[in-house]
């Protein structure tokens, strides 16, 4: 009977996280929405004289996607007297070369090209060694699969109207959202971040977070705030914090787009997704402390930890998703009562909140028609039930950076498929082995299909949608990570 109360309070502790994000998720929804109402006016106004500005593009290993990029920054719209552009090339293969070569076509454009042999502080190190060198009073960062807008810098330079305001954050769309079902999700997934969450959270002066690509920052914010570390997965969102705990202002604004690349495949989106959900856990551990004890009202403060934790919402979802296993086999067989197990419906209203933040962000820019609706009707239970299969790998990277256990900073491979140059066999930087927990995944996948199986058999339906969203996302992670692994060259 112990083991059975642990197993019943694993899986209420995991669904009362659920809840709680989800109803952070739900008031960030709450403030987009006002922020809609009322305008989202922020103030802004041309210089009277612009700005010297320093553009830097980090970059490793990037045959597909480096040429495109220097076309991009080649193309910026802005006084040429006033703008630097930094190469900050990390490469160890031709990418050097082909660097070198193609700044050639443009010896009108103030290209700076800084290549370390040593890539200590990887991302980090590159940008901190790259401030040293810069000229610019503003610093706009721009990763290697990204297309800037040409006016970029004329957009966002305006909107530093106060001395206090220290980095403007654009919103990320996508060059290649049609390109697959795995783009099509992922931009689905992201576009609720770039609307819901970081307008909700900059309408209400709650702390956001710098990207890591598509921003541009005031030099002497990162120097106030004690530069790039890399002692986290994500320097992006460690900074942020520790400027926006400074005290300096951060801005979003949505109109300002900056097109960018999907992963196309799976063993690709996993290599992000690790990155970005264990550097958040690590951020997490850093700052969190630090953020309680700040003068903040409870508001910012809820919201920070929402922020920073959010990435644990996948060991609560493993937790919950295998403690229900045994949460159903004791009431089949009447060891809990079944008041027990029907209270704990008031937990799906986490799952309604969540799925009204993608609603909303999907019905921004498309119109509600028949096809949208029907578009959005299979998109979104998909959505959930991958992002559900994910929660292993995740849930690993979670409990890495939340126990201190370092890893090295892994890159997202990066195709440029439109451009025709390369295929998905014959990517040189594609991870050629296959993790464990892939198999693991299939082993889940296989559990949660004998759930659903079981459901039918015995008539007992209480977990069926659950049970089912989980075997179908444990299954399409599964298959689309074992066609992936090996397929480069």
């Amino acid at each position: 009977m112990i083991f059975l109360y642990i197993l019943c309070g694993l899986y209420f502790l995991g669904m009362l996280f659920i809840l709680l994000y989800s109803l952070a998720q739900g008031h960030l929804l709450f403030h987009f929405l006002k922020a809609r109402k009322e305008g989202d006016k922020i103030p802004h106004q041309i210089p009277l004289t612009w700005p010297k500005v320093t553009v830097q593009l980090p970059v490793f290993n990037e045959l597909y996607v480096v040429e495109r990029l220097i076309d991009a920054a080649a193309k910026l719209n802005y006084p040429k007297d006033l703008l630097e552009i930094q190469l900050l090339d990390d490469s160890t293969d031709q990418t050097v070369d082909l660097i070198r070569e193609k700044l050639k076509e443009y010896p009108e454009v103030n290209f700076v090209y800084l290549h370390r042999d040593d890539r200590k502080g990887y991302k980090a190190g590159a940008l901190r060694e790259g401030l040293e060198k810069s000229s610019g009073e503003f610093i706009a960062i721009f990763d290697a699969d990204f297309v800037p807008d040409p006016d970029f810098l004329k957009k966002t330079i305006p909107f530093f109207t106060s001395k206090k305001i220290g980095m403007v954050q654009t919103r990320w769309t996508h060059l290649n959202r049609n390109y697959s079902l795995l783009t099509r999700l992922q931009a689905f997934a992201l576009d609720a971040h770039f609307f819901i969450e970081q307008m909700g959270r900059n309408h209400q002066k709650a702390f956001i977070n710098f990207n890591g690509t598509g921003g541009i920052w005031r030099k002497s914010c990162i120097l106030d705030a004690g530069n790039w570390h890399d002692d986290t997965l994500t320097e992006d969102l460690d900074l942020s914090y520790r400027a926006q705990r400074k005290g300096w202002e951060f801005i979003y604004r949505p109109e300002i787009e900056s097109p960018a690349e999907l992963p196309p495949i799976m063993s690709a989106i996993k290599s992000q997704q690790f990155r970005w959900t264990k550097g958040g856990a690590e951020c997490a551990v850093k700052h969190a402390r630090k953020v309680s004890a700040e003068n903040l009202s409870f508001r910012v403060k809820f919201h920070s930890f929402a922020h920073l934790f959010n990435s644990t919402i996948f060991i609560a979802v493993l937790l919950t998703s295998l403690s229900s296993i045994g949460v159903w086999w004791a009431g089949e067989r009447g060891l809990i009562p079944e008041f027990m197990i029907r209270i704990s419906g008031i937990f799906l209203i986490g799952f309604v909140l969540i799925a009204a933040v993608y609603l909303v962000s999907f019905f921004i820019a498309k119109k509600p028609t028949i096809p949208t609706l029907l578009t959005v009707a299979w998109q979104l239970p998909l959505f959930l039930s991958v992002s559900m299969g994910l929660a292993l790998h995740n849930a690993q990277a979670v409990w890495e950076g939340l126990s201190g256990k370092k890893s090295p900073f892994i890159r997202t491979p990066k195709f440029n498929l439109e451009a025709g140059k390369i295929n998905l066999y014959g990517n040189r930087y594609l991870l050629q082995r296959m993790p464990v927990t892939t198999w693991f995944e299939g082993v889940l996948a296989v559990l949660f299909w004998g759930m659903v199986w079981l459901a039918f058999r015995q008539e007992n339906f209480l977990f069926l949608p659950y049970h089912a969203l989980l075997a179908f996302g444990y299954s399409m992670v599964f298959v689309t990570s074992f066609k992936s692994y090996g397929l480069g060259r």
